[in-house]
């Protein structure tokens, strides 16, 4: 029988609308003996049971809720009807791609702390949550079985477990290959570019997948446009911009290795004669250019905050390259303005893009609003599956 952990009134709430995460802070009392990994029934005060989970007495979520039914097994049958929904909902919504996305992506597929994305022949994994760490061969086993049973081989799995979250779950930090010995790098295919995928060392898995549709939008539209992509990194705006027949394109990252990346994913794809690269803080760059030298300005920067703490402080350096880049554009040009912080929300967002337009001088005609790809599904009894905000303006 599983021990109790309960739950103080406000945590309630929360349970009840859905959130899967129990926070230390709503904590009442923890039935003992019980350790670090356990499964748990998580229970009001007045012993309502709301839902089955790990318990992590080290970490600020105290438990992560798995499922709503107390006699839940976590064996090799539950985790593979959880990865089977997961996956056919892939196929489903994300066919094209199929050989290059999230697989799994932690609550928003029912198995919080768990990220899979594939790159061809190449699962890569990342678990932030203690309960799953200890029963991960159960969980690779499975995305091995769903994989195979649908015709669809795959030779390694290697694990990206080197992400600072896991420290706050008392976990090791390491990365490697749990099964399989394969290159490190291999070439994806998204909507017809070969782009390049370090699963070693590149950003987050290897590659940001989550702006694929994004990129399509704005390939869309760069034809015969003067297009500045800011923020670069391995070049996935500058790329679709070229491809689209963009008249011009730069692209500005601060990093020159990010930069070399880009090259070879140009050269890839024939494009290197179509795009320049500019290694330079995209800030002070911003700075020198002229007014109405580009038709689209593409701001697409790594997340300026991390927590609520810095929010503030990101609001002005998100407020500050938006403002600078609508004065640039000239009259009837467009601006692409994203971020990948879930902690910079929509209301805040679009606060300070509005405040950024009235100093500039201009009026943002909105064209489109969208989020992450569709392989990143947003739970809406979850806002932490909620983080990426994309929009397009013509700017008058």
């Amino acid at each position: 029988m599983n021990k109790h952990v309960i739950i103080s009134p406000e945590g309630e709430k929360w349970l009840d609308q859905g959130q899967m995460w129990m926070y230390r802070n709503n904590l009442v009392e923890i039935e003992e003996p019980a350790k670090t990994g356990d499964i748990v029934d998580v229970v009001t005060v007045e012993n309502r049971y709301l839902g089955t989970g790990f318990l992590n007495k080290e970490s600020h979520v105290t438990v992560r809720l798995y499922s709503k039914d107390r006699e839940e097994t976590f064996d090799k049958a539950f985790f593979k009807k959880r990865i089977q929904f997961a996956y056919d909902f892939r196929k489903t919504v994300e066919s094209k791609n199929l050989s290059n996305c999230r697989l799994i992506f932690g609550e928003a597929d029912d198995l919080p702390g768990l990220t899979v994305d594939r790159y061809n022949d190449i699962l890569v994994t990342q678990i932030t949550s203690y309960g799953l760490e200890e029963r991960k061969d159960l969980i690779y086993s499975s995305l091995l079985e769903v994989m195979k049973e649908d015709g669809e081989e795959i030779t390694a799995i290697y694990e990206r477990n080197d992400v600072k979250a896991r420290e706050k779950e008392g976990l090791s930090l390491y990365k490697g290959f749990y099964i399989g010995q394969c290159e490190t790098e291999t070439i994806i295919n998204e909507n017809g570019l070969l782009l390049k995928v370090d699963i070693e060392n590149g950003q987050k898995t290897g590659y940001f997948l989550d702006q694929k549709s994004n990129r399509v939008l704005l390939r869309e539209m760069a034809h015969g446009k003067n297009v500045l992509d800011c923020f670069t990194h391995t070049g996935g705006f500058a790329l679709n911009a070229a491809m689209g027949n963009a008249k011009s394109v730069t692209a500005v990252d601060v990093s020159q290795v990010a930069l070399d990346e880009a090259l070879k994913n140009a050269k890839l794809n024939h494009l290197e004669d179509k795009i320049t690269f500019v290694q330079d803080d995209v800030f002070d760059y911003l700075d020198t250019i002229k007014e109405g030298q580009f038709d689209i300005i593409v701001l697409d920067p790594p997340a300026f905050t991390k927590s609520r703490r810095t929010v503030n402080k990101a609001y002005n350096g998100y407020k500050r390259i938006n403002k600078v880049a609508m004065e640039a554009l000239r009259h009837g040009g467009y601006l692409i303005s994203c971020t990948c912080s879930r902690f910079m929300e929509r209301e805040m967002y679009e606060k300070m893009l509005r405040e950024a337009a009235k100093e500039a001088g201009v009026v943002l005609k909105q064209v489109s609003v969208t989020q992450q790809n569709h392989d990143h599904p947003i739970l809406w009894t979850m806002e932490e599956t909620s983080y990426l905000k994309f929009y397009i303006f013509q700017v008058l």
